[in-house]
């Protein structure tokens, strides 16, 4: 008994101590801290030489699981079911055409690049997800954000959040049963929206409120302790039905982001979702075979371009459809398309754990991530430049276009 329990601690240990490290490295580098996890995670791993500094692998996803539910639960409590309703028709009009475009776009590509079928679907659905942390952080950094289309990213990228989760739990569900029959679809669909509903409806009026009972103690203790454990017990509820942890606890989050003390709660709930977020992101970098490099890079380049061209696409074509003019549709288009983020990672392992995926789609869409998570400072920054320049030179045309010439005035005039 002692072995494995010294093993445990060393393993956790290592994970620590060299994610501190690359995040350190990271952050003097200026580039996302998300990335360094990844990269302590490929130092430590099994599939990295010399040797792995990870003992036990079973431990290192244990350690994944509790950091999906704690993210995602976190990342619940930034979305109250007020601010949801905020958000507009035209950010959900903008979500779900970016969404479910990018979904059949990327399946049709992956497909054609010889990709299994459940390989391509999670695939596919990881690509159609946006990082609104990146995001956010990327416009808050270059100072845009009091721009029109930065509201709008934000609302788009709130409602594609729940889109992909709840299309991950429908897709782990049928996954899961070998099957993919209208059938199982009607089935998924039907337990997922049942699901939603219920913790919408039914936990909007006991969560909240119980939530408020405990923070009248004016404990912090047990208040963090109750929130935790209505993430887990959600997480644990969805597991049950067949539906992603992670759906669960994103909703848990949602519900608990609807009492008086959520402010309150959410500072609290910050360490402990850091400390799991982290366990998270390096042992997505552990469980990374690169040795499979050769076989994924030329699709997953292929992939990429694909998700930046079909965001692009289709929230441009949607944002002008509602009537919003080229300046806010292409920055919102841009914005939205740019990057990749933690959730598509949540999708890869998500389609591995229930043995519908092949565990070649982890590093791939490991390295998406990596490499869009780069370049999304340059799109944004220097994408937004361009379409200002762009924008005033049309207008300029567009005027000129417009003024009468003098020709026409004159034979406008009476004789």
């Amino acid at each position: 008994m002692e072995a494995p329990i010294g093993q445990i601690l060393q393993d956790f240990a290592v994970i620590m101590i060299i994610a501190s490290v690359m995040t350190l490295i990271f952050y003097k580098l200026k580039q996302p801290v998300v990335i360094g996890f990844i990269v302590a995670g490929i130092i430590i791993g099994p599939y990295s030489p010399p040797f792995s500094l990870i003992h036990n692998l079973d431990v290192l996803n244990l350690f994944a699981e509790m950091g999906v539910i704690l993210l995602l639960f976190t990342v619940g409590m930034e979305f109250p079911i007020q601010k949801l309703k905020e958000v507009g028709r035209k950010a959900i009009v903008i979500a779900s055409s970016e969404a479910f475009g990018t979904l059949v776009i990327g399946f049709i590509v992956a497909q054609s690049l010889g990709l299994g079928f459940y390989d391509s679907l999670f695939i596919a659905l990881a690509i159609s997800v946006t990082s609104t942390v990146i995001i956010m952080r990327v416009l808050g950094e270059l100072k845009m954000m009091k721009d029109e289309s930065a509201t709008l990213i934000l609302g788009t990228t709130i409602i594609e959040d729940i889109i992909i989760i709840s299309l991950l739990a429908i897709f782990q569900s049928a996954g899961a049963s070998g099957e993919f029959s209208i059938y199982e679809i009607i089935v998924s669909v039907g337990i997922t929206i049942g699901f939603i509903a219920g913790v919408l409806v039914i936990g909007s009026k006991i969560i909240p409120k119980l939530m408020d009972v405990v923070a009248r103690t004016n404990q912090h203790d047990v208040l963090i302790v109750a929130a935790v454990g209505v993430a887990f017990a959600l997480a644990f509820i969805s597991f049950q039905l067949g539906i992603s942890v992670a759906a669960g606890a994103f909703f848990a989050g949602v519900l608990v982001a609807e009492s008086r003390s959520h402010s309150v709660t959410s500072v609290l709930a910050n360490p402990v979702k850091d400390i799991f977020a982290a366990l998270f992101f390096v042992s997505v970098g552990a469980l990374m075979d690169f040795s499979l490099i050769p076989q994924f890079i030329v699709p997953a380049l292929i992939l990429i371009a694909v998700s930046i061209g079909a965001k692009f696409m289709t929230v441009y074509i949607s944002s002008r459809i509602q009537k919003l003019n080229n300046l806010t549709s292409a920055r919102t288009a841009l914005g939205c398309s740019s990057s990749g983020g933690e959730i598509a990672l949540v999708v890869a392992k998500g389609g591995i754990d229930v043995g519908a995926a092949t565990p070649i789609i982890l590093p791939m869409i490991g390295t998406m991530t990596i490499i869009t998570t780069f370049i999304a400072p340059y799109i944004i920054k220097y994408g937004w430049r361009f379409t200002e320049k762009f924008s005033k030179v049309r207008n300029k045309d567009e005027g000129q276009q417009n003024q009468p010439s003098k020709t026409d005035d004159s034979s406008n005039k009476p004789p």
